[in-house]
C-alpha cells in the first residue's frame, strides 16, 4: 500500500472573512489579505523604475532594465514614487581633434527646432573623429548644453532684433580665420541661408545647401527632381535642412564659453550695404496654419468673440479652431485644425473651451507646446496640455487681454 500523502490543513472561510474585516464607518470593509500580513513595506513604483531604467528618449526610446533593481530599492528606500529622470552625465571633450562650427539662427533669443537639427547634424561630424561643436549665436550657452554644444560663442544681444546680415556673415568669416573649423553649418533657413551664401562668397568656397543625411564619408540632399544626391563629401561649408535630423535628447555637454577678441564678434559697427533694411510686420491670420508658430485656437466652449478677436491681436497669434467653429461660421474653413483640416506644428497651441476630439489630436501631434483652458478637468485636451486651466474662457480671455495691456504700458 502506497504512504498516506501529508494531510494539508483545512481552510476555513469564515475565519479568513473575519481576519480582513476592517471596521470603518457604517460599513464593514474587507481588505485584499489579512490585517495582520500587511507589512509597513512600500510599494514598488513602476513608473519610477520605467523612467530609472530610460536612458534615450529620441528618436525611439531605450531602456536598461539591469537598472531596475537597483533604481526600485532606492526609490523606494528614500521613499519616492514619482518618476525622476536619471542624471546624466557630462560629456566633455578637453583636447578635441578639430572644430565643426555651427551658425544658429536663434530667433528672438530662443532655440528653434532647427537650431537644435543643426547641432545634431554638426555632433554627427564631431563625434566621428573626437571633435568638437562649437556654436555661434545670441545669448549664452546654457540651453544649448543639452542639445550638444561643447563650446559657445555669443554674439551680441542686439543682433538678434535687428535685420544686419552683413554682421553675421562678418563674424563667421572672422571664426573661420581664428578657429580653422572643418566644417561650417548653417541653417539653411531664410536668414541662415542668405549668411552662409554671403560667408561662401566672401571666402570664394563651395556651398552644399539642404543636406538631409549626413556622414563623415557623406553629404545628401535632394535635388531638383526629387531624388537623393549622393556621393558627396562633406565640404567645409552646408546648410542643414530643416526637419533632416533628429535633436539630440539625453546628453549634456559643457558648452564652455569662447572670449574672441576679433572686431567682427566684440560688435564694432559693420555697415549694412542695404540702408534702413528691416523686419516688416506680418499679420499673424494672414499665415496659413502650417507656417505659423503660435496658435490661437476656438472650441465649442467659445461665446464671446470679440474676446477671442482681440486676445489674438495682443497676443499676435494666428487664430484657429475645431470642426465645430468651423461648420458655424465663425471662422472659415482653412482654419480649422484636425485630422479633415490642417494638421500643425506650431510651438505653442492655446486652445480655449476644445474639449479635444480624436480628430482634432491627431492635428496638433507636431505642436511642442500646448495650453488648454477648459471647464471640464477631465477633457482629452486638458490631458493633452503642457499647462491647463480649468476655467471659463469667456473670463480667462478678457483677464489675459488686461494682463497684456497692462505690462505694455509698464
Amino acid at each position: 500500500m502506497s504512504q498516506p500523502s501529508a494531510t494539508r490543513r483545512r481552510v476555513d472561510p469564515r475565519a479568513e472573512r473575519a481576519a480582513r474585516t476592517v471596521l470603518a464607518g457604517t460599513r464593514p470593509r474587507l481588505l485584499r489579505q489579512p490585517a495582520a500580513a500587511i507589512s509597513n513595506d512600500r510599494r514598488r513604483d513602476p513608473r519610477a523604475i520605467r523612467e530609472a531604467a530610460l536612458v534615450q528618449r529620441q528618436p525611439r526610446r531605450r531602456y536598461d532594465w539591469t537598472r531596475d533593481e537597483a533604481s526600485a530599492g532606492t526609490a523606494a528606500a528614500v521613499g519616492v514614487f514619482a518618476p525622476s529622470a536619471p542624471a546624466i552625465p557630462l560629456q566633455v571633450i578637453a583636447e578635441p581633434a578639430y572644430l565643426v562650427l555651427a551658425m544658429l539662427d536663434r530667433p528672438g533669443g530662443e532655440v528653434s527646432e532647427h537650431d537644435r537639427q543643426v547641432i545634431a547634424a554638426a555632433r554627427l561630424l564631431a563625434d566621428a573623429g573626437g571633435g568638437a561643436v562649437v556654436t555661434v549665436s545670441t545669448g549664452s550657452g546654457e540651453a544649448l548644453a543639452e542639445a550638444g554644444s561643447d563650446r559657445h560663442v555669443a554674439l551680441p544681444d542686439g543682433w538678434a532684433d535687428d535685420y544686419v546680415p552683413e554682421r553675421r556673415a562678418a563674424a563667421a568669416s572672422a571664426l573661420m580665420a581664428a578657429l580653422s573649423p572643418r566644417h561650417v553649418l548653417f541653417p539653411d533657413s531664410a536668414d541662415g541661408g542668405d549668411v552662409a551664401r554671403r560667408v561662401a562668397a566672401a571666402a570664394g568656397e563651395r556651398l552644399f545647401t539642404g543636406v538631409q543625411s549626413l556622414a563623415p564619408d557623406r553629404a545628401t540632399r535632394q535635388s531638383a527632381g526629387g531624388s537623393l544626391e549622393t556621393g558627396h563629401r562633406p565640404i567645409r561649408l552646408m546648410s542643414v535642412a530643416a526637419d533632416a535630423f533628429a535633436p539630440l535628447d539625453g546628453v549634456r555637454h559643457e558648452a564652455r564659453p569662447l572670449d574672441l577678441a576679433t572686431p567682427a564678434i566684440a560688435g564694432e559697427e559693420v555697415r549694412p550695404r542695404l540702408g534702413g533694411a528691416r523686419r516688416l510686420a506680418v499679420d499673424p491670420d494672414a499665415l496659413s496654419l502650417s507656417e505659423t508658430d503660435f496658435i490661437l485656437s476656438a472650441g465649442n466652449g467659445v461665446t464671446d468673440w470679440q474676446s477671442f478677436a482681440e486676445l489674438g491681436e495682443a497676443l499676435g497669434a494666428t487664430r484657429a479652431g475645431s470642426r465645430v467653429v468651423c461648420d458655424a461660421g465663425h471662422l472659415p474653413r482653412e482654419r480649422q485644425v484636425g485630422a479633415s483640416g490642417t494638421v500643425v506644428g506650431a510651438r505653442c497651441y492655446l486652445a480655449f473651451g476644445i474639449a479635444g476630439a480624436p480628430q482634432h489630436l491627431q492635428g496638433i501631434t507636431g505642436v511642442k507646446h500646448v495650453i488648454a483652458v477648459n471647464t471640464d478637468l477631465h477633457a482629452e485636451m486638458i490631458k493633452r496640455a503642457d499647462l491647463s486651466i480649468v476655467a471659463d474662457a469667456q473670463v480667462v480671455m478678457p483677464a489675459l487681454i488686461r494682463l497684456i495691456r497692462e505690462r505694455r504700458h509698464d
